[in-house]
């Protein structure tokens, strides 16, 4: 498909999810937007290879047209998404996460379903599906980011049992044979709202089990349905004077109408540029880290930034490394520097991460990322034993095309990481030369 196709398109500029399709009408891939039209139009700008990669490109020649789906939320084109991934499978939207996870939300099979967000591969999801593990799953959603944020949508709605609120006992009342929970100290969630009151025994499984349903069909894409049913529901309940009931009906019905998705617009803005064809592309930024020490003695870590390839020596970080359990564990020390970086949040977000080691560093670097619900791809550089770059593991395309920045970004590391070490040892040995001297 070329541009010159995609401008005879009328594209809404609203949420929604948007299809790639190929000669056979089948779905290559398939995605969700804040705005539809500003959304697609990124597919077909002059840096899509160092962007999104070649498998991307490749995707947008062989696609004959767009088929897009408005919705009335972001939240609504999350949803819509992934039960569209999940149905068709696109091959394009496998390529793009490779080896990854993907990100599911699972309702337990159990008396009071537990609602929780994991990430596996679809063969392991599919393994524990097929057993009969869960009482239902929804996914693959393509972003853990947006998925957090959009079950903190859901959950203020819907307030629903997490793996954080513990079950009292379980008794049967005598005179309508409903089973609920017996009373203990509220979780912190029922204390802020999102908890219905399972831990205490405020509801009983009967009727915790339509609130599941509810949340079902809002995941399964039935929205509209859930509206109708909630609007019968507040109906009846105010016939029978249960006006608590009625009311909780119509703040539910409110909510649904009037979803507030800024959080999960913020998260999409982030991915392309608003508005402005003249909106100058974002800055590459690579963050590399390296560690350094003697013997296990003097242990530091440091982080430098290679911004469109030039070094941004304002922005470098020293670690002193806290932890002494395992001197001589570089593994344990990298993760100890990854994760104070990530916890600060203020700082900005790199595009791609760049760590001195082989695969047992760059996997180790990753599970922290996951952790941290990050997604941006880890590069390792491998040294000889002369510590000469031999090797760049990792994604082929931002290696290749990032090729020279990578290696500066890890040399300024490296380069920084033993500054700071010889500093901190010469400070210490200082002190210690002082102290036996008085």
């Amino acid at each position: 498909m070329t541009k010159k196709e995609l401008a005879k398109l009328r594209l809404p500029d609203a949420p929604g999810m948007y299809e790639f399709l190929g000669s056979h009408n089948e779905a290559l891939y398939i995605g969700k937007a804040t705005s539809l039209r500003d959304r697609v139009r990124s597919y077909f700008a002059n840096d899509l290879l160092h962007t999104r990669g070649k498998h991307i490109v490749d995707m947008v020649t062989l696609a004959k047209t767009i088929r897009v789906r408005p919705t009335d939320s972001v939240l609504d084109a999350i949803i819509l998404e992934a039960s569209m991934i999940k149905k068709h499978q696109p091959l394009y939207n496998t390529k793009e996460k490779d080896d990854k996870s993907w990100n599911y939300v699972v309702i337990t099979k159990e008396e009071y379903p537990r609602v929780l967000t994991i990430r596996e591969r679809p063969l392991a999801v599919g393994k524990r599906e097929r057993a009969g593990e869960y009482k239902a799953l929804f996914g693959p959603f393509t972003q853990g980011g947006s998925l957090q944020e959009a079950m903190k949508i859901i959950r203020r709605i819907f307030p629903y049992r997490d793996e954080k609120c513990i079950l009292g006992s379980i008794q049967r009342d005598s005179a309508s044979g409903q089973r609920f929970s017996a009373g203990r100290r509220p979780c912190f969630n029922r204390q802020i709202g999102l908890c219905p009151g399972v831990c205490t025994g405020e509801i009983s499984s009967l009727d915790y089990a339509e609130r599941i349903r509810e949340i079902s069909m809002l995941l399964g894409g039935k929205k509209h349905a859930l509206v109708v049913r909630l609007k019968r529901l507040m109906r009846d309940c105010a016939k029978k004077f249960e006006f608590e009931k009625a009311g909780e009906c119509r703040n539910m019905v409110f909510a649904l109408e009037h979803i507030r998705d800024v959080s999960l617009i913020k998260d999409e803005v982030r991915e392309i540029s608003r508005r402005s064809a003249s909106a100058r592309r974002k800055p590459f930024r690579i963050e590399a880290y390296d560690v350094a020490h003697i013997s296990g003695k003097y242990t530091v870590g440091v982080m430098t930034v290679v911004l469109d390839g030039r070094p941004i020596p304002s922005a470098y970080r020293k670690f002193k490394i806290r932890i002494e359990a395992e001197k001589n564990n570089d593994l344990l020390h990298l993760e100890e520097v990854l994760q104070r970086r990530f916890r600060h949040v203020e700082w900005a977000m790199p595009d791609l991460v760049v760590i001195d080691g082989g695969v047992a560093q760059k996997r180790r670097a990753e599970s922290v990322l996951r952790r941290f619900n990050k997604e941006m791809p880890v590069i390792s550089v491998v040294k000889n034993e002369r510590h000469k770059p031999k090797a760049i593991l990792g994604n082929k395309e931002l290696a290749l095309s990032y090729e020279r920045h990578i290696l500066l970004a890890n040399a300024e590391a490296h380069r920084f990481a033993v500054a700071y070490h010889r500093q901190l040892r010469g400070r210490l040995s200082q002190k210690t030369a002082q102290r036996k001297t008085t």
